[in-house]
């Protein structure tokens, strides 16, 4: 069965590791957007950059897949990712990603939604604050 960029894609996300980064290449435009909370990018080589990057900055990372659907230029995919990270330790999240692809079935866009509120309620000081913040914002138990 000859699998769709987007299924290429989902089974490289699930499967990555530093080495399969450049496998992603034919699977996406040349001037892929790719944006996450920490990142808004253009380009393969800058995609390929923040990937490889998440390798070296932390310890086995990895994302399970739960569920993914394409539905003619747009797919989403639901994942958790988890990993281990300095100062933090063990971070896990869950999100999604929104892919946008173009007539010839490349993806042109990689859009990251994720609530990264948790890596900054760890840090000592900004953490401090937002837990603060974040009990007068919530319902009285």
């Amino acid at each position: 069965m000859n699998q769709t960029a987007v299924e290429q894609y989902v089974d490289l996300f699930e499967n990555l590791t530093p080495e399969k980064v450049t496998q992603f290449e034919p699977l996406v435009t040349e001037d892929i957007r790719f944006a996450d909370p920490f990142n808004d990018v253009r380009g393969f080589s800058k995609m390929s950059d923040i990937l490889t990057d998440m390798f070296e900055r932390s310890e086995n990372p990895s994302f399970k897949v739960f569920e993914w659907f394409q539905q003619s230029e747009s797919a989403y995919i639901r994942w958790e990712f988890s990993a281990k990270l300095p100062v933090l330790g063990v971070f896990k999240t869950e999100g999604v990603s929104r892919l946008s692809l173009n007539k010839q079935g490349l993806i042109t866009e990689h859009l990251d939604f994720w609530d990264s509120a948790p890596i900054y309620m760890k840090l000592p000081l900004l953490g401090r604050i937002l837990r603060s913040i974040r009990a007068k914002m919530a319902l009285p138990s």
